[in-house]
């Protein structure tokens, strides 16, 4: 699913199966994404046509404060920041995917880079809109309620969230991880309430070696009160 050297399998073998700790999740990341071309992982995205089309459905304005989470290595902060987007935050557990979208976007003040686990994360301010395609899907257990209680701190009252994970006919792991699947049902019960689903698509992605991973996305909003 993707191409990584000798090096990085050896290490992808030294991280438990479902890394429990920030710690082994930072090294795993960071081995994926050190040990390959960001372009050759398998979730890479030439283009983020889902989030942008989803985006426009939810009418984000450019204005808006955008989250990308476990964003470090996509194209959408470039294809945003060209939108005229002004207000852009991304996190990611990976100093090596963060720095191949620095090093395309350079130092410029609309962005915001987070280098810290999600999980731990704590948000000091509210965002307008929560994007996520592909963290979620590695989470298990206490884990989904502990993103569940971070995405709650940070969307504001009113704000939108657009998130992908497999679909129950995808890949059962990926980057050396099992994941879950969901179906959009699923996922509008994971939000729960106080969110309401606006659209849920299907899109399949072929990821850079042309295996097939069908993803679900769903586009939701947050109640005002």
């Amino acid at each position: 699913m993707r191409i990584l050297s000798p090096l990085a399998i050896v290490r992808l073998m030294e991280v438990t199966d479902h890394p429990s700790s920030t710690d082994q999740r930072a090294r795993h990341w960071e081995n994926v994404y050190e040990g390959s071309n960001p372009d050759a992982v398998s979730c890479n995205q030439p283009e983020p046509v889902a989030s942008l089309e989803l985006l426009d459905v939810l009418g984000v304005a450019p204005e808006s404060g955008v989250l990308d989470v476990g964003g470090g290595a996509s194209v959408l902060v470039d294809r945003l920041l060209a939108r005229g987007f002004t207000d852009l935050t991304i996190l990611d557990i990976s100093n090596a995917a963060l720095r191949a979208s620095r090093q395309r976007v350079g130092n410029d003040a609309r962005v915001t880079w987070i280098a810290e686990d999600l999980l731990s994360w704590e948000p000091t301010r509210l965002y307008d809109l929560w994007h996520d395609r592909a963290v979620f899907h590695f989470l298990s257990g206490q884990e989904v309620d502990g993103y569940r209680n971070v995405l709650r701190r940070a969307v504001a009252p009113g704000g939108a969230v657009i998130m992908a994970t497999f679909a129950p006919d995808g890949p059962e792991r990926c980057s050396g991880l099992p994941v879950t699947r969901y179906s959009a049902d699923e996922f509008g019960a994971v939000l729960g309430s106080g969110f309401q689903v606006v659209e849920h698509r299907r899109e399949v992605h072929s990821t850079p070696t042309g295996t097939v991973q069908p993803f679900t996305w769903v586009a939701a909003r947050r109640s005002s009160v």
